[in-house]
């Protein structure tokens, strides 16, 4: 490796990586190179690792901000305000956004916070640097008429323009608002109509595309930014976003300073809506008590560390739409001094893991079904190799599952047939995806599976699950390194308080959620937000679960996916249909069917492989199905040659593997009776997946509801 000496210690530079070798981890000398001559210390970790330990709780002084008037727990108002669920556990002085970004700068300001690759080449701006491309992009915003409680929609992939854009409106007195890429144009018409959005900023030609459709029907939309991409086309109120960069120039400083002294903790400044999976997507109002207490508490909870200590490296690549990628990249990324790379926009495509090496993060997070998807690639790569290979590879796994098993989370050192593996064969297949520095994975949004969870554990990777909604500001249950349970989804966050309300005999009944991360409530949906929020303020999440001895909570169910049959039986779908998914590994997707019905049934998708440029599921089965049906004496290579009973052997497989779940059933109302291979996989594009790869059962059996009579005949 070679090394550079700056007479103040020696960094030891791989490729865009530099590491101080006093310390062997990001100090600041490594981190800032051009600055290192106003920097006296050798070494300097060693005076901040110091400093961190005289104040363990990173608690920095602010001067407390005055709260809006409020006479309520919630607000269905862009506009209104709300009391804040402050007390003993939870007193920590209330701050805005444009607070906690100062607090930033006062601390990381010469830190690199984000990096973007352009013309193949990282580029890096510093956290002062950043702040006042925001400052610039909210004197943009005013310059263009936003209003203050407005909103402005961001529809794009993740970039330093979506951040900028974010921040920048809360800046100027707006509402930070996200629109799904994969939004259609009424889709997008319904979120920046419903949030009185002033200004959109787009990504790209098919993105400004979809705006074009729906401008004449906007009734507050005054301008259009577009970035990544130059204009194809002239018209008023559409700027590139150098032109809208450059409408900030002026002298608005004194302006924009008054705008941002006037906002008030217990004010909205987020609004995150929901997927829509069970309806019309609602929108979540977050204040910014909401953001900033989340980004300084759930983080902590799962180990992030503040940049004193270490800088923590991460990858944006989930929609920033969604809650738990908006507070993981974004918030909490300023909070804790966070070094953010941007993947690129064809990440889920195949580029991710190019960007993941190129970075080397040191935490990442996943949805269930990116870490599914990882599953698989790492599946197919050791059935293609040798037989000697995966022989080796197969026994490293297994050694480390069943080392990982019997240690339960705990921190006494790896036996040494572990070591070994670990050091000759896991540690290389880590590096491969990019998890060379990696010391915290985490899984969010839906839960994981028993398959998926087992096989990280056998590359001896933990999966680190939590649990949230947009309504709690994303995470309220979190594990890390130092809080782990197998299945569970770890303990509430220090701060937040939980109960499970109408427990059954097995202690499964509604979860329920309290602290100053519970939402505001819905924009304009005050009937909603009632239903959402109890007379005493606790949010009813609608999901069933249930805490063990220890607190650690376990999601069994959701209370509307519940199935009650013909019979008045009470059936949880999700423990029988990963159950199914376990039991034969060709299928990708399953769902139960039964509600209202005399018995219950299954639709079930095989695994295939996805078209990369659209990312719609082709007729090609992929290496797992394949196995799968080499294995049970079927010859067949396609969807379409398994469909409709063609191949007698695959479907006597499956009903065997659906015999052995029916075996374990705890009464004859919860066995699958009938079942039914579809034509192709769900996907975001076919309505059957939400933006996070949720499952959205509504719309499935709306879809299929042809196929799904047929079970049924009257």
């Amino acid at each position: 490796m070679p090394t550079m000496s700056t007479g103040k210690g020696t960094i030891s530079t791989a490729g865009d990586q530099e590491i101080c070798t006093s310390c062997q981890d990001r100090c600041w000398n490594a981190l800032n190179p051009d600055l290192r001559d106003e920097k006296p210390s050798t070494c300097e970790n060693e005076k901040i690792q110091q400093s961190a330990k005289d104040r363990p709780e990173m608690d920095f002084n602010f001067d407390a901000v005055p709260l809006a008037p409020a006479h309520s727990l919630w607000t269905s108002l862009a506009e209104g305000a709300v009391q804040l669920r402050i007390d003993e556990t939870c007193p920590q002085t209330p701050l805005t956004v444009p607070q906690m970004f100062e607090a930033t700068i006062e601390r990381y300001g010469h830190l690199p916070a984000l990096a973007t690759k352009r013309n193949g080449e990282w580029e890096k701006i510093t956290f002062w640097q950043y702040y006042q491309l925001c400052r610039q992009a909210a004197k943009s915003f005013l310059k263009l008429g936003l209003q203050r409680f407005h909103s402005v929609g961001i529809l794009g992939f993740n970039s330093l323009e979506w951040f900028v854009s974010a921040i920048g409106a809360i800046f100027a007195g707006g509402i930070s608002t996200g629109i799904y890429p994969t939004n259609s144009p009424e889709a997008c018409h319904f979120v920046a109509e419903d949030s009185r959005a002033n200004v959109i900023v787009v990504e790209s030609q098919k993105q400004l595309e979809k705006i074009l459709q729906v401008w004449d029907r906007l009734t507050h939309l005054k301008a259009v930014v577009q970035y990544n991409e130059p204009l194809q086309e002239k018209r008023p109120g559409l700027y590139s976003w150098d032109e809208f960069m450059e409408l900030g120039a002026g002298n608005l400083e004194n302006e924009l300073d008054n705008i941002i002294s006037s906002q008030r903790p217990n004010q909205c400044c987020v609004l995150i809506y929901t997927s829509g999976t069970t309806g019309k997507p609602k929108g979540v109002m977050l204040s910014h008590d909401n953001i900033t207490w989340t980004a300084q508490h759930a983080s902590r909870a799962g180990d992030m560390q503040p940049a004193e200590l270490r800088q923590e490296v991460i990858v944006s690549y989930l929609p920033l739409s969604h809650i738990a990628a908006q507070i993981y990249d974004l918030w909490t990324g300023i909070q804790w001094g966070e070094l953010v790379y941007f993947a690129q926009p064809d990440a889920l495509k195949g580029s991710l893991v190019g960007t993941m090496k190129e970075a080397s993060p040191t935490s990442h997070m996943g949805v269930p079904r990116v870490w599914e998807k990882l599953m698989e690639k790492i599946k197919e790569a050791s059935g293609q190799a040798g037989f000697l290979k995966r022989k080796i590879f197969n026994w490293a796994t297994s050694t480390s599952l069943e080392s990982n098993l019997s240690r339960s989370g705990k921190t006494e050192a790896k036996p040494l047939l572990h070591a070994i593996a670990d050091k000759l064969i896991l540690e290389k297949v880590r590096n491969s995806l990019g998890f060379s520095r990696c010391h915290k994975y985490f899984s969010g949004a839906a839960p994981m599976t028993s398959d998926t969870l087992e096989f990280f554990l056998g590359l001896n990777i933990t999966l680190y699950e939590a649990y949230g909604m947009s309504e709690s500001t994303g995470p309220h249950f979190m594990s890390g390194p130092k809080v782990y349970k197998l299945h569970s989804c770890g303990r509430v966050v220090p701060g937040c308080k939980f109960k499970i309300a109408n427990k059954d005999e097995d202690g499964n009944g509604e979860v329920c959620l309290w602290g100053r991360n519970v939402f505001m409530g819905y924009l304009n949906l005050e009937e909603k937000t009632l239903e959402a929020l109890d007379e005493d303020g606790w949010l009813h999440s609608g999901d069933l679960g249930r805490a063990d001895e220890d607190g650690f909570l376990s999601i069994t169910g959701r209370i509307k996916e519940l199935i009650i049959t013909a019979g008045g039986e009470n059936v949880a779908p999700v423990p029988i249909e990963d159950a199914v998914k376990k039991e034969l590994p060709l299928l990708s997707n399953v769902m139960l069917i039964g509600d209202k019905k005399k018995f219950l049934s299954m639709l079930l998708t095989l695994k295939c492989v996805y078209d990369m440029d659209t990312m719609e599921p082709t007729d090609d089965l992929n290496l797992e199905a394949l196995e799968f049906c080499h294995q049970v004496g079927s010859q067949a290579t396609k969807v379409s040659e398994i469909i409709r009973d063609k191949d007698p052997k695959v479907q006597e497989a499956i009903q065997a593997g659906i015999d052995r779940v029916n075996l374990k059933a705890t009464s004859n109302a919860q066995r699958i009776q009938k079942w039914i291979i579809l034509e192709r996989d769900f996907s975001i594009a076919g309505g059957e997946l939400g933006p996070t790869m949720k499952l959205k059962r509504p719309a499935v059996l709306h879809l299929y509801k042809n196929v799904i009579n047929s079970f049924y005949p009257r």
